[in-house]
């Protein structure tokens, strides 16, 4: 695949304040990555050095070919972005701002209804941004980081304020653009949503890059314990079947189920007991450690190394 975005090296310095350093990776096209991190980890600092709304203090990024520090970065109408806060001008309709935001990018105003409907404001596209509800202004900023059909979008916590149903919408609008060759980049805290839909995660902290592969490849190397959740065929559990005792920690969910955590290495010897013959099983769910436990085993990980 061809690398549509490339971090080299950046570091980026405010006075006093390290808020990137020494940060590389590279986004391939037609990839969902997912940036997450604490307030302050530099994920939006990442996001302005690719825009070039700001300037590395060392190192080099390359968008689609261009610096973006460079004095013509002709990427920029490739790009779409999405920033954590929008802020439109509330005097204008949404009809209008979209417009706006079209001339910037030198689109046909043919794509301003269509992208309107797309986010499901049709119904209040005459209206003043000024009466938009937060969840409103989300698409609205959703629908101008969408112009264009962007090879590169860079959206900051983008599902805030929609509902579960808009959500879902909005994760099915950038599916459709990465099937297409689009490279999405995506910072959030709501790490359960990330987890469905990133096909890798870059995991940040205090401006360091601490983690960065697929969920696959940060299990494997965090080493973390499966949970195994094993429901009985009586309720009571009058007998614990021995072999669970010594795999690792078993707590009793409720009167005929239980939960068990084993190391990856133990878990398909587990699993084959649990299904064999004369098992008192009845189901089980194996549950994998999760972006949440990752993103706090790397952390602390790095905190300890420190």
């Amino acid at each position: 695949m061809t690398g549509t975005l490339e971090v080299r090296r950046v570091s980026k310095r405010f006075s006093k304040v390290d808020a990137v350093r020494e940060v590389s990776f590279s986004l391939p096209e037609g990839e969902t990555v997912a940036l997450v991190g604490h307030n302050g980890a530099g994920k939006t600092t990442l996001m302005k050095l690719m825009l070039g709304l700001i300037r590395p203090t060392s190192g080099s990024i390359t968008v689609l070919g261009d610096d973006p520090a460079a004095g013509e970065f002709r990427a920029r109408r490739q790009l779409g972005y999405l920033p954590e806060n929008v802020s439109f001008n509330g005097a204008l309709t949404g009809q209008e701002t979209l417009a706006f935001y079209a001339r910037l990018k030198r689109q046909s105003m043919r794509a301003v209804p269509p992208l309107l409907d797309r986010v499901g404001l049709t119904h209040a596209a005459n209206r003043r941004v000024g009466t938009y509800s937060k969840g409103m202004r989300q698409r609205l900023g959703l629908a101008q980081a969408l112009l264009g059909e962007p090879r590169v979008l860079l959206l900051d916590e983008p599902t805030t304020g929609l509902d579960p149903a808009l959500r879902q919408s909005f994760y099915e609008i950038i599916e459709e653009l990465r099937s297409h060759g689009a490279t999405v980049l995506l910072s959030s805290h709501a790490l359960t949503e990330l987890e469905e839909r990133a096909s890798r995660v870059v995991i940040m902290n205090r401006g360091i890059k601490v983690a960065d592969g697929t969920l696959d490849e940060l299990r494997r190397i965090a080493q973390l314990p499966t949970r195994l959740r094993l429901k009985f065929s009586a309720p009571g559990i009058p007998d614990i079947p021995k072999w669970l005792r010594p795999i690792g920690d078993l707590r009793q969910v409720d009167r005929n189920m239980v939960e068990v955590n084993v190391a990856p290495e133990q878990k398909i010897d587990v699993l084959r007991q649990a299904v064999g013959l004369g098992s008192p099983i009845d189901d089980l769910d194996v549950i994998p450690p999760s972006l949440d436990e990752l993103y706090a085993h790397f952390l602390l990980t790095q905190e300890t190394a420190r």
